[in-house]
Formats: C-alpha cells, structure tokens, sequence
C-alpha cells in the first residue's frame, strides 16, 4: 500500500513540475520561455518535498548494496568470524563424508595428473636447445596417425644403426615432450593406487625399471613416494624415499636423454644408474626384497614374440623383488600381453607353493594386489581372442610444451592403459591379524546412512506410544526401540586406525568396476570383476537403502565397491561365435558408445559434404570451359 501511494504521489509531482507550455505557432519561442511559477497549495508542496526527501534516502540506501557472494566481508566481531570459519568447515566436511568410508577408501583416486615443475624445467630446456619445426615434425612422423590421432607407442625402426644413430637425439627429444608425459601420469596413477592399497608399510626405498626410456618411472615413482618428513608443498627428487634406481634398456638414444633431463636437479640421496641388460649380480635376496619395486612401463608390447615376452616376465619374478608393476596399452594386444604376464606370474607363485624345497622360505606363493580381487583366470581373456579390454584411464594437465608440440589447444589429455600388480607371499584374509571380527561390519555408513538413521528415529518418536498400564505409573517402550533400526555404527565409537586397516584387508576382495556403471533412476547397475573369477552384473536399488545407493551412484569405472548387491547378483558371459548373440552385453554402455560398424559419425559427414562441394565446384569449372567452346565456335 505504502508503495503504491509513494509511486503514485512521484508521478503527481513529476507532471506537476513539467507542466507543458500553452500552444505557440513559434518553436523558439516555446523552447526559450520558461514555465511560468504555479501556485501551489502549502500542504502539497510540503507533502512533495518529503517525497523528495524519501528519495534521496532510497537512492543513498541502494549506493550501499549488499556485498556479494564471493566478496569477502570484514567481520568486525571475532566470535562472529570464528563462527563463520566453523560453518564454512562443518559444511566442507559434511559434503566430503556424504560417502560411507568404505566407498572414500574404493574410490580415492590420484586425480589430474600435473607434472612437477622440476621435469618441467627439464623438458623446456631440451625444447629450447632444438629446431621446433624439426620437433614437430618428428613428433608428427613418430607418434601421430591420421586415422587415430596422438599414439603413446614408441615402436620406430630404422634400416641400420647408423641411421638410428643420426636420430636419436631428435626421437628422444620428441619422446620426451610428447609421450613421457602421458607415460608418467600412468605411472603414477598405478604407483598411488597400490600405495593407497597396501597402507604405509609398504616403504619404497630400491626401484627396478624395465624398459625405462626417458625416465618416465624414475621420476613417476620418486614424486610418489616422498619421505614422510618432506614439507615442500610439490613432490622433489631431493626429498624423495627412493635410495637406488636401476635402468635397463637398449635404446641408447631415450637413455642419452633421460640423464639430460636429470643433469641440472637435485637427486639428493638418489644413486641412479642405467645399464642394457639385467645381470645375475644384479638380484636381491627374498629376505631383503621387500623394500624394491620392480617396474616394467609399456614395454610388453615393444617385445616381438611370445617367447621374449615369457623370457622378460620370468626376469621380473627372478630379481628378488617383492612388488612387480607392469603396465602396458590399453589395446588388444596390450591387454593380452598383460594377461598372459599375470598367468605367468602367478603359475610360478603357485609352483613355489608346491614345491617341498621352498618350505622353509620366508615369502612363498603370489596373489594380485590390482586391479583383479582374485588370483584365479581373467574372465575377460580366453587365451585365443580378447573381445573386451580390462583398461583404464588416466587425467593429464597438458604443460605448454605438449601443447606446442602437438599444435593443440586442449588443455589435458587422456591416456588408457592396462596393469597388474602381483606381490608376493598368500592374499591377504578378510580379517586381518590384531582385527576384531566387529570392526569387519563398521565402514559401511557415512552422513547419507546417518541422516536416513535420524528420519527413521524421528519417525519412530511419531508414533503413538505403546502403554503399559501399571497401577502407579505409565511406562513407555518407545526408547528401547527406538534404536533397533539405527546401525551398528552409529552406535559404536569408531577407531580410524583399525577401520582404515579392516578395510584395507577387506578391499582384497571386494569388486571392480571394469566398465562405467550403468546410473538409472531407481537402480544403478555395476558391471564388475568378482572374487569369484567372474564378470558379475550387480544391481544397486533405491529399496536397499540410501547409503549403498548414494556410494553406487557416486561410483566411477576403476572403483572397488564395499556394499554386496540386495538381489542375486547376474553372471556375464563373452560370445564365443562372431557377431555376438542376443542377452550378451558385457560392457554395453550408454547411446551412442556402442555405435554399429558402417554408421555414419559427424566426421564422416562432414568429410562427405566437403567432398560434395569440391565436386560441384569441379562440374561448374567444366561447364564453363564447354560454354567458352561453344561462344568460340
């Protein structure tokens, strides 16, 4: 009402004051004469400047507007800002525990990976010291392909070793500013994975690299394990945990340019060393072998047969080294060489466990840290054909370098590999040794699973009471049970450090995500490597309750799941005829993924457009000529 009458009264006093001149033939005369004074009555002119007054005050009021969401406000009252800093952390926390701690520990993952500014340096100083046009030439003619873009494969072959040797400083170059960088982001994804898996006391200190190159698991696996004291804010070779490192490879050239790269960085304690070829000298002892990784990066595939591929696995298991990572492409033929590599392996871990000599050995056997939750066949690889990849995908930040290099302007790109991580000694149990039983079922609830806990209590406390009449007074039952519906969990007080170590045993066992999960509106559908050697379709539904949905549907592809499905989980098979069959849909993904061979993308399109131009513009030259004939003639 008072808005209404204030605006009303500003449009009284605006026509009053703008009261238009009587009707003149002359318009310099009407434009130059002023309005003549009105008499006005002094209630209303009194009334008006109020008004005027009133506005002022408003036009003042709107100058000072609030400040805005991200602006940042000086808290005069100190209580006032530590309740603020209070709200912004309890918010912050509530959104990061939103998950069960069952499903943090499955899901954490490295992120983007961003290259430390020391190998950056690195590289840009071997840029700068070489023609860019001839570096991108020979990073176009080594790594790029029309049909498939960016490859990370190094497989070059020169006709003799003189000419091999004439380019190896530029392949190296090129090596170094195109594919180590996606080589290290793989690396270091599997290294902080399996470090995540196997809890701090798996210390580092002796790095084996097969098939080292450049450099890129040198500097992978020092950024990775840093010493624990290190309060630099980026990983640094100087304070890395890592004491030797051995390089083996024969590319003379990407070995030239590895120790390039090292040549201007602090190494700190570090003694690296490189050589061609691994000797028997060279091995360590079973007893002294658990502090040593034994590393092997997209190497396999470089091996052209069978035989050389066994006869370089079987050097991996004979160095004495507790852990064995090795890593390949996330091709057909990666994925197959990884799988036959992992059979191997645990054959012979199973051989030492029959063997009556090797009983008084104090580490005997083998079994798979990732990504498999099993140590039996792969599902995914019968021997013969691979149909389905068991792969993953890692973030890179692309420096500038790559970019410039490339002639891209993506800031990141992707790399797809294939690993496994074989350790030795037996799997790990479900309950580990020190662990009570009851800290098996803790770490299945987090702030979704308690929030549902306090509806169904406030729920509860709706209800009407049962009472029990007594002849003195009336007794309820109500809080007795009202907790019967509320988690274990909740109830208990947790200890971090005995959940963190249950459910890094229990992760042994619990189920991968090998393809993206299938997120539906009622029910999220989780295709997954079992512990039971199988491909098992696993069924999330609303109705088992808003934790186990909430952690499915925040799940990813790579992630281990805690929670076991509510129905009968589904087995997958592969078709073993061409062409599949119908029901068979292992890895079936969303629209589109799937694409039947033969139909059209948007590139294909386009390329037919474009050819479709050129044509009518060749048939409108022709056309012309024949016209300038016939005028001729």
């Amino acid at each position: 009402m008072l808005r209404g009458t204030s605006a009303t009264l500003r449009i009284l006093a605006h026509s009053i004051r703008h009261v238009s001149p009587p009707f003149s033939t002359s318009a310099v005369v009407a434009s130059t004469q002023p309005n003549a004074a009105l008499d006005l009555d002094p209630t209303l002119k009194a009334l008006l400047q109020d008004i005027d007054i009133s506005l002022t005050n408003h036009r003042h009021v709107m100058e000072k507007r609030p400040p805005r969401e991200l602006e940042a406000v000086a808290i005069e009252c100190p209580e006032e800002a530590e309740d603020a800093e209070d709200f912004v952390e309890g918010h912050s926390e509530r959104s990061e525990h939103r998950k069960s701690p069952a499903a943090r520990f499955g899901s954490k993952k490295i992120g983007a990976v961003v290259m430390p500014t020391e190998l950056q340096k690195s590289i840009t100083a071997l840029i700068d010291a070489s023609d860019k046009v001839q570096l991108h030439s020979d990073a176009t003619r080594l790594f790029f392909d029309e049909s498939e873009g960016w490859d990370h494969s190094y497989d070059v072959k020169y006709r003799s070793r003189k000419q091999g040797a004439r380019h190896s400083d530029r392949d190296g170059t090129a090596f170094a500013s195109v594919v180590l960088p996606a080589h290290y982001s793989a690396i270091c994804a599997v290294l902080h994975h399996i470090k995540h898996r196997l809890g701090p006391q798996w210390n580092v200190q002796h790095v084996i690299d097969w098939g080292s190159g450049a450099g890129s698991g040198l500097w992978a696996s020092m950024n990775t394990f840093q010493k624990p004291t290190s309060t630099s804010e980026e990983p640094r070779l100087s304070t890395s945990n890592i004491v030797t490192y051995l390089g083996i490879d024969k590319r003379d050239g990407l070995v030239a340019i590895g120790k390039r790269l090292l040549r201007d960085t602090d190494l700190g304690p570090l003694s690296a060393t490189w050589q061609r070829s691994f000797r028997d000298d060279d091995r360590i002892k079973r007893t002294e072998g658990c502090d040593t990784l034994a590393l092997s990066a997209f190497m396999l595939s470089t091996l052209p047969t069978p035989l050389a591929r066994k006869k370089f696995v079987k050097e991996l298991w004979e160095s004495g080294a507790h852990t064995i990572v090795l890593i390949d492409h996330k091709t057909k033929a990666g994925f197959q060489n990884i799988a036959e590599a992992r059979e191997y392996l645990l054959e012979m871990g199973r051989k030492e466990l029959n063997d009556p000599e090797t009983s008084d050995w104090p580490v005997r056997g083998a079994h798979v840290v990732a990504p498999c939750p099993h140590d039996g066949s792969c599902p995914l690889y019968s021997g013969k054909s691979v149909s389905l990849v068991c792969g993953f995908s890692q973030r890179l930040q692309r420096p500038s370098f790559v970019r410039l290099t490339k002639h891209s302007r993506e800031g990141h790109e992707d790399i797809e590999y294939s690993y496994v991580t074989i350790q030795r000694g037996p799997r790990p149990n479900l309950v580990g040794e020190g662990i009570s039983t009851q800290v098996r079922s803790v770490g299945r609830v987090g702030a979704v699973g308690r929030e549902e806990a306090e509806q169904i209590k406030l729920k509860e406390e709706r209800v009407t009471k049962e009472l029990v009449l007594d002849a003195d007074h009336v007794e309820t039952r109500h809080e007795a049970e009202a907790t019967d519906n509320i988690p274990a969990e909740i109830l208990l007080a947790e200890n971090p450090e005995e959940v963190e170590a249950a459910l890094r045993n229990e992760a042994f066992h619990w189920p991968r995500l090998v393809f993206p999960p299938l997120k539906k509106s009622g029910h999220i559908i989780i295709d997954a490597c079992t512990a039971e050697c199988k491909i098992m379709r696993l069924t999330i539904p609303k109705s088992q309750g808003k934790q186990p949905f909430y952690d499915a549907r925040k799940s990813s592809w790579g992630d281990i799941f805690p929670h076991p499905p509510k129905n009968r989980p589904q087995e997958r098979f592969q078709s073993t005829r061409e062409g599949g069959s119908r029901g068979d849909d292992i890895g079936k993904r969303a629209k589109g993924r799937d694409r039947p061979k033969g139909e059209k993308s948007y590139s294909k399109v386009e390329e037919a457009l474009k050819e479709r131009k050129r044509a009518s513009r060749r048939d409108r030259a022709v056309q012309k000529e024949d016209f300038a004939l016939l005028a001729e003639r």
